[in-house]
């Protein structure tokens, strides 16, 4: 903070374990990175490596190491997992990850149908080399998966060791936990949030009314994910109260 503030939220710090910003890195350069990491890597917690962007990205091996340079780890994209996983390359994928230094891993099932069991069996296999994430809903915007069966998913997830369950979104924010509009399902995140808790859950937020919604809904140490890389300042001000749409959120009622 380079100023001093009252009636500010009590921002967890890092290292932290809730109020993740996990961005979406969809190709960035290494010059990128350099320029991206200097001024927001305070507030970057986990750095997602876009879908399969990483099995075409020049230089990957430096890439990583610049992130990790500045303690930010990096994980592959799920549908990358899922195109090892359709091809019965499962420990080749988890030779890589250890090749490459990855020490965060996302299992998924937004491409491909797995069996929720084998895909427990995939994370609590995956717990023993990484801190696994993983990704509850389809990217199939006609796949509409009930109240009741996200909440069963994400349960059995956490069961078999994922630190987080992952809301899925894609990087438009128009699937999942979304309708195509990109409207909040309100009702589907209220009934998850009865079952399973919000520090548990990374909810995918590419855009700023999402990101609001649920800022305004569980406060400024809310798990958000696919943020863009030059969206993680207006967010971390907006999490605090330093934007318009939750200038108000901390303030006293008097001076509010």
């Amino acid at each position: 903070m380079n100023f001093a503030l009252s009636q500010m939220p009590d921002r967890n710090q890092k290292p932290r374990t809730a109020g993740i910003t996990m961005v979406m890195d969809k190709g960035l350069s290494i010059e990128e990175v350099k320029n991206f990491m200097s001024v927001a890597h305070p507030h970057v917690d986990v750095v997602k490596l876009g879908f399969g962007t990483s099995m075409v990205t020049p230089d990957l091996r430096k890439k990583i190491e610049t992130y990790k340079a500045l303690n930010v780890p990096i994980y592959f994209g799920g549908t990358l997992f899922e195109a090892f996983a359709i091809r019965n390359q499962f420990d080749d994928y988890i030779a890589i990850c250890k090749d490459y230094g990855i020490d965060w891993i996302e299992v998924s099932d937004g491409s491909i149908t797995i069996p929720h069991a084998e895909k427990c069996g995939y994370i609590e296999k995956l717990t023993q080399h990484a801190k696994v994430l993983s990704e509850v809903g389809s990217k199939d915007a006609a796949h509409i998966i009930p109240p009741y069966k996200w909440i069963e998913l994400m349960k059995a997830e956490l069961e078999a060791g994922s630190s987080y369950v992952i809301a899925e979104a894609r990087e438009a924010g128009n699937v999942g936990i979304y309708r195509g509009s990109g409207e909040v399902r309100e009702g589907l995140v209220q009934e998850i949030l009865t079952q399973i808790p919000g520090e548990k859950i990374i909810w995918e937020a590419p855009q700023k009314a999402q990101q609001l919604y649920f800022l305004e809904l569980l406060g400024c140490n809310v798990n958000l994910g696919n943020i863009a890389p030059n969206e993680v300042i207006p967010l971390e001000a907006m999490r605090i109260g330093l934007r318009g749409d939750t200038f108000h959120l901390y303030l006293d009622k008097e001076q509010a």
